[in-house]
């Protein structure tokens, strides 16, 4: 039951938003909705991590969850919490009439992505994940200028692309199970048969499903909608965007990996290091001549999808558990640097890279946010993807996988020189400090800044110290992909 209650609340403060439009209720009860949400996914996880299987059942064959999907829910919910308090602010900075309809869609949009890891049944899966993308696009087009109505129809004509693409793989996959006697279409039940699946359908499936869900994803090179979605949604959806919905679609990728892993002829692991690595690459060099701060941070995350997809290549219990790491590491990281973007957009009201400078001076308070989002998305040590990174690279040695680890350090040090060029500017360079390009600068809202403060506290703790209950879950949740 407990699993059931995840889900529900997002749903109750998408109604009340609805039904209350002229009230400030639709703010609160997401508010609330997300503190409960947050509470109800940490006991479910605990609940995961003491029961002897490692899985809660709440409706067999439907609704489940073990440690990969406990690990997802948990991120989905803390950034769930984060972008809500920080909306709070924004949208009441911003003025916008069109509250309601916010609310509503990012409530749902959260509901849509909780959704897919606790579905056991995969064409399930890919209806959530389809749900997804309709209110995430919707979000996008939010603030329905022509960029942003333009970065919509970007997105969901792409990502369509994608999901007509991945559709197919779904097909082909319920096929070859067919074929091989599968009792339970579910993740579980095509681990149990997959010795006696097709390898040429299994094959075919799974690269069709790789390179759909590869597009929602932002994998190169169905990437182009993810930077101009990131520069036109609201700050606090682009946390959700990037935090957590590429992760969570991703995981669909990666609930494959036990399945292929029982057919190696199939050579899943150079189809994951190939795109992974031209996605990491591609993203690095695209960073070197980038001018827009939000759309730095997307393609960081065509990086940091990239990495994850190449750690989930290289295979064994090290390489995978590096790639839980640095899943959650990607998550709060990469949610708080949307939020410190949006502070910055707040404050000085454009997202040009060149008009933004010494910011700590002039607005302390973001402009150390932005530097810390920076250091840390870029890797810097003593932050979480340092941590993650360092370990991936390390399985990759021990793994004998030389030239990947050779590409991915070359590419990581790229991508770390572009960001840190860029934020460092902004943050500490000389010259006038940045001003507001229309009417009078205003405080950045007490909401937004006290969810700026929350949303550090994880980047500063995890690359020193992991919880063991954080550790016991990433273990699990690597486990899950046959990781040891």
């Amino acid at each position: 039951m407990i699993l059931l209650t995840v889900i529900a609340f997002p749903l109750i403060a998408a109604a009340l938003a609805q039904l209350y439009p002229r009230s400030r209720l639709g703010a609160d009860a997401t508010c609330i909705a997300a503190l409960i949400t947050l509470a109800i996914t940490m006991r479910a996880a605990a609940e995961v991590i003491a029961a002897p299987t490692h899985v809660l059942v709440a409706i067999p064959y439907w609704v489940a969850m073990d440690g990969l999907s406990a690990l997802m829910i948990v991120l989905v919910a803390f950034i769930y919490v984060t972008a809500a308090f920080f909306s709070v602010g924004y949208m009441d900075f911003r003025q916008n009439g069109g509250s309601r309809r916010y609310y509503v869609n990012f409530n749902l949009f959260v509901f849509s992505m909780l959704m897919v890891p606790l579905m056991q049944e995969p064409n399930i899966v890919w209806i959530a994940v389809e749900l997804t993308t309709l209110f995430s696009v919707l979000l996008v087009g939010f603030k329905n200028t022509h960029e942003a109505l333009e970065a919509a129809w970007k997105y969901i004509v792409l990502t369509l692309m994608g999901a007509s693409i991945a559709l197919l793989g779904f097909f082909l996959l319920f096929w070859a199970a067919g074929q091989a006697g599968i009792e339970h279409y579910t993740w579980s039940g095509l681990v149990a048969v997959a010795p006696r699946m097709s390898p040429v359908l299994l094959k075919a499936a799974f690269v069709f499903i790789l390179v759909g869900f590869g597009a929602k994803v932002g994998l190169v090179p169905l990437h182009t909608w993810l930077p101009d979605a990131h520069s036109q949604a609201p700050s606090p959806v682009c946390a959700l965007l990037s935090g957590v919905e590429t992760t969570v679609i991703l995981y669909a990728i990666l609930r494959l990996l036990p399945v292929l892993n029982a057919v190696p002829s199939i050579q899943a692991d150079t189809w994951l290091l190939t795109f992974g690595l031209i996605s990491v690459g591609t993203a690095a060099f695209l960073l070197l001549r980038i001018t827009d701060y939000k759309r730095m941070f997307a393609y960081s995350t065509i990086e940091h999808m990239g990495i994850i997809l190449t750690a989930a290549g290289m295979g064994g219990a090290s390489a995978h558990s590096a790639a839980m790491l640095q899943i959650v590491g990607h998550a709060v990281t990469k949610s708080f640097s949307f939020l410190a973007a949006g502070a910055v957009l707040l404050l000085i009201g454009n997202r040009n890279i060149a008009s933004v400078r010494a910011l700590v001076r002039q607005a302390p308070l973001a402009g150390a946010a932005l530097l810390l989002a920076g250091l840390a998305i870029a890797g810097a040590p003593p932050f979480p993807l340092f941590l993650s990174e360092f370990l991936i690279l390390k399985a990759g040695l021990q793994n004998g996988d030389y030239l990947v680890v050779g590409l991915l350090t070359i590419f990581i040090a790229i991508a770390f020189f572009a960001i840190m060029n860029h934020v460092s500017r902004m943050a500490l360079g000389a010259g006038e400090p940045a001003s507001r390009d229309a009417g009078q600068r205003g405080a950045l809202p007490f909401s937004c800044k006290i969810t700026l403060i929350v949303a550090a506290v994880p980047i500063l703790v995890l690359g020193v110290y992991i919880p063991d209950g954080l550790a016991a879950l990433a273990a699990l949740a690597a486990k899950s992909l046959g990781g040891g």
